[in-house]
């Protein structure tokens, strides 16, 4: 039996996910989470086979909850399941160790079949997400840069982006001046536009 941690802040998408992969009668989800904090806690208490997270949720993202669980539940394989899929997210869930990324648009046997391969020890990317961040070139950013980069994105303000992300505003502003420095950008605004705009984020 393969156990799964899903974490998802959408609860409706959450829940409807539990009860398609509860019809595969290899897979149980032993538990849920509702944020990248609640995931590492879950996944710490019930050691998980697999984690399948959400990429944008509140706390660190699904790539940082991935990196997480690499160090301390390393047993747990991680995947990401994302509606805001790009280039620079991938290669970040890729350095993270993540073993698969997945559209939202995939369909629950699709998902599942996903599952059981990263849970033998492969991989999967989405093959068009994969062509993306070939084509984008090389990112300037650091995973954190991108991280929250790609907070501000959304409008953010600097004091939200800190509680998201689990850093001082001090912190936050110093990464998000040394991105709109590296991208040529007057703010961070400007800068998450540029990046997104070239698959970095």
């Amino acid at each position: 039996m393969i156990r799964i941690l899903l974490a998802d802040d959408e609860h409706l998408i959450r829940g409807a996910l539990a009860a398609l992969l509860a019809l595969e009668d290899d897979i149980a989800v032993v538990a849920e989470a509702g944020s990248g904090d609640e995931a590492l806690a879950m996944a710490r208490a019930h050691r998980p086979d697999v984690a399948v997270l959400d990429l944008r949720m509140p706390g660190p993202d699904g790539v940082a909850v991935a990196a997480e669980l690499r160090e301390t539940v390393p047993e747990c394989t991680a995947m990401i399941v994302t509606s805001h899929a790009g280039a620079g997210a991938l290669r970040r869930a890729l350095a993270a160790g993540v073993r698969g990324f997945v559209p939202k648009t995939v369909s629950a046997r699709q998902l599942a079949e996903i599952i059981r391969t990263v849970h033998e020890g492969g991989r999967y990317v989405d093959s068009e997400l994969a062509a993306e961040a070939i084509a984008a070139g090389a990112s300037p950013l650091t995973a954190r840069e991108a991280e929250l980069l790609s907070l501000a994105a959304d409008g953010a303000p600097v004091a939200e982006i800190a509680t998201r992300a689990a850093l001082s505003p001090g912190t936050v502003r110093n990464y998000l001046s040394a991105a709109a420095t590296k991208l040529g950008a007057e703010n961070r605004h400007v800068a998450a536009r540029v990046a997104r705009e070239r698959g970095w984020l």
